[in-house]
């Protein structure tokens, strides 16, 4: 005798299937990624000229005043010219005794020595003559706007610029740039550029001049980026 069942019994059959992996195919190609950097920066005037003499004088006439444009060439100052009289009488006796001298040597009754002398005589009154017509009627010697004037008319010129003139067209932007991005900037790139004054407004700027030494107190080198600033918006 025996125990067991009477039915016949199926081994279970597993089934094997063979899962394919899912493969993604894409193109693959090379594109120029921008390296972006975010600064602060500083606008100043293209160039800044102050105004003044190289002797004291009493100021006669200012032709202008804050906020006037004023183009290369232009008369702004008018200085007392009391001494030019006085230079101009020396100066025209120093040249005829140049001249006399200059015909008795011709004639063999002078020296080589003693036209000499009074040629570098003249020259200098020419000069020191020059050099006050120069300094008695200044002229602005770039197109741009007063931005300061620190005398009247009647005044002694003294430490201080008579006017303080800055060229506006165009302006340059100074930025200090970190030390890491110094191979990365070149002169003659572009620069995307916001005022705060105007919002998202993008200002294009052109890279002028890298300076070549870095801050070793801040670890970085100043950039300098022109803006043509033809409307003279940015200020």
């Amino acid at each position: 005798t025996a125990c067991g069942s009477t039915a016949t019994e199926t081994p279970e059959t597993t089934a094997v299937v063979e899962e394919l992996p899912k493969v993604e195919i894409q193109k693959v190609y090379s594109q120029d990624v921008n390296q972006i950097a975010d600064y602060t920066a500083t606008v100043e005037a293209y160039k800044t000229n102050n105004i003044t003499t190289s002797t004291p004088n009493r100021i006669k006439e200012i032709l202008v005043d804050i906020g006037y444009k004023v183009v290369k060439g232009q008369k702004v100052v008018v200085l007392d010219n009391v001494n030019i009289a006085q230079l101009k009488v020396r100066l025209d006796n120093i040249e005829r005794e140049y001249n006399r001298a200059v015909e008795l040597l011709n004639i063999g009754g002078g020296t080589q020595q003693a036209v000499d002398q009074l040629k570098t005589e003249l020259d200098a009154a020419r000069r020191q003559y020059e050099n006050m017509v120069e300094n008695t009627v200044l002229v602005s010697p770039i197109n741009g706007v007063v931005t300061a004037r620190n005398y009247d008319p009647g005044d002694m010129t003294g430490g201080s610029p008579i006017l303080t003139i800055e060229q506006l067209r165009p302006v340059k932007v100074l930025v200090n740039v970190s030390e890491g991005e110094f191979t990365k900037v070149r002169k003659g790139m572009k620069v995307d550029i916001k005022l705060d004054v105007y919002g998202d407004e993008v200002f294009t700027g052109t890279v002028s001049l890298i300076h070549p030494t870095i801050d070793p107190a801040t670890r970085t080198f100043t950039v300098e980026i022109d803006i043509m600033n033809n409307d003279e918006r940015v200020r």
